[in-house]
């Protein structure tokens, strides 16, 4: 990472065009992508996120990237996993050489090696408010990744998280508009199916979805293509 001028241009252009995504997904897929077009000798990137305590794999580029986060959950090890979880208050981790390194990981590392990874690098994604999963990076080459160049990653994660954040807020407010249009919407045809007050509208729906057990925008979507409740 010699150009740093270059660089900078190049990340201050990754800012704009995090946020011009139309979605999540194509958010997530920007940015492994640009790790892999940003960081000298990374040869693939992926999002690694824990829910429920399971590891899944988000816009990975290469088949690689999900092996190794299935075999980081499996082993419950790994710099990405411990990145992801955040445990012990580090925010990244480097594997120089996959050859070299049987200490921190004693697990993962000498399953990776059967992956031909060389060596790695781990980011946690996270914002003031929230800690979002970790940004992985690897390389087939041991010794790969320089000083430098892990700067160079914790600029491109800081720059993720908040595109990533953005992106999954304006998803969720996104969503809650569609459902409550699909409510309200809801709530006008039982109204003037059944005569019903908006009160005793919302009230029919909401009882319905407790006693079968669905969701509340569901029951909404199936009386609007049904014209009455199911």
């Amino acid at each position: 990472m010699d150009d740093w001028r270059g660089f900078a241009q190049q990340m201050a252009a990754l800012a704009r065009d995090l946020l011009a995504q139309e979605s999540v997904n194509d958010t997530l897929r920007r940015i492994t992508a640009s790790a892999t077009e940003l960081v000298a000798d990374c040869d693939a990137a992926g999002i690694l996120i824990l829910r429920g305590g399971k590891v899944q794999s988000l816009a990975p580029t290469e088949q690689v990237v999900i092996d190794s986060d299935e075999l980081q959950g499996r082993v419950g090890e790994g710099p990405c996993f411990d990145a992801a979880r955040s445990s012990t208050g580090e925010r990244q981790f480097r594997i120089v050489d996959f050859t070299d390194e049987a200490v921190r990981w004693p697990k993962y590392v000498p399953e990776a090696r059967k992956l031909n990874l060389g060596s790695m690098m781990g980011f946690l994604l996270f914002t003031e408010d929230e800690d979002l999963g970790a940004l992985n990076m690897y390389s087939y080459r041991p010794g790969a990744f320089t000083e430098a160049d892990e700067t160079a990653g914790w600029l491109l994660a800081s720059h993720a998280a908040v595109a990533f954040s953005s992106a999954r807020t304006h998803a969720q407010m996104q969503e809650a508009i569609g459902t409550r249009h699909t409510i309200g919407e809801a709530m006008g045809i039982l109204m003037g199916r059944h005569r019903l007050t908006e009160d005793q509208a919302f009230a029919t729906l909401r009882r319905y979805s407790q006693d079968h057990n669905v969701k509340l925008r569901d029951v909404a979507a199936r009386v609007c293509e049904r014209g009455a409740l199911p």
